[in-house]
């Protein structure tokens, strides 16, 4: 009921957002891929996770297995990339709110979205490929809902030395060079609220439920990816329910 619900919520803003004309500008561009991005995410664990909920012997195929990875790896690199656009969109709108339309047009909102989705493809493929290296045994006790990059490391049975510096390289660029821009944009709209003598709650209200969200995903996928191992213990499974 709850995936049904998240899937048809997010669902109903993209259509939404699509036939409102009133909509059609960065902000809510830039929401519907959010919420895009939204419904992939469940859909790539959620329904095999309720399968094996009706399974006696809950199991997944090495090739079903990376593709989870590969498409958690591949949704939340772009998502990375997405939020930190977003937060330069929303320092736009409020720090140059008359020149706002002409910068963030509707083709550069795309260009923008197209090149998150570049960035995840291209960094999952590299990740994807050092995965493809490692080597299992026959059957593997897969201690998680679904399959995760840290974990299915923890479990190979070859040398990680190299891939935990490739993992923690990645990570570090992937994750903090976003963020630090982010920062950097939030850190110009305290600036411009603060000057703002009137209407500085609904200058900033704007940006809240972006903040949640920022938090949120850059919490738990720091504690998550930046980590030296991953236990798989419950707590790991709460930070990936965030993620």
């Amino acid at each position: 009921m709850l995936y049904m619900i998240t899937v048809a919520g997010n669902l109903l803003l993209i259509v939404v957002v699509r036939h409102d004309h009133r909509l059609h500008n960065s902000m809510y561009i830039f929401l519907a891929n959010l919420s895009f991005l939204d419904i992939c995410f469940t859909s790539i664990t959620i329904p095999k996770m309720l399968t094996n909920f009706l399974r006696v012997k809950k199991s997944i195929s090495y090739a079903g297995c990376l593709i989870q990875v590969y498409s958690f790896l591949l949704l939340g690199e772009t998502e990375c990339v997405l939020l930190a656009f977003m937060a330069y969109d929303r320092y736009v709108a409020i720090s140059n709110p008359l020149r706002y339309s002409v910068i963030m047009k509707t083709v550069t909102c795309v260009r923008m979205i197209g090149a998150s989705w570049l960035t995840g493809g291209i960094i999952s493929s590299v990740d994807i490929y050092f995965l493809l290296q490692l080597r299992y045994c026959e059957f593997t006790t897969i201690d998680h809902f679904f399959c995760e990059a840290p974990l299915l490391m923890k479990l190979s049975r070859i040398d990680l030395s190299i891939f935990n510096v490739v993992k923690l390289a990645g990570s570090s660029i992937l994750l903090l060079i976003p963020l630090l821009c982010i920062l950097y944009s939030y850190s110009h709209i305290i600036l411009a609220v603060l000057k703002i003598r009137s209407r500085r709650y609904k200058a900033f209200s704007t940006c809240v439920s972006h903040l949640i969200i920022i938090i949120l995903f850059y919490g738990s996928a720091i504690i998550m990816y930046m980590k030296p191992e991953h236990s798989g213990h419950l707590s790991d499974k709460l930070l990936a329910v965030t993620h």
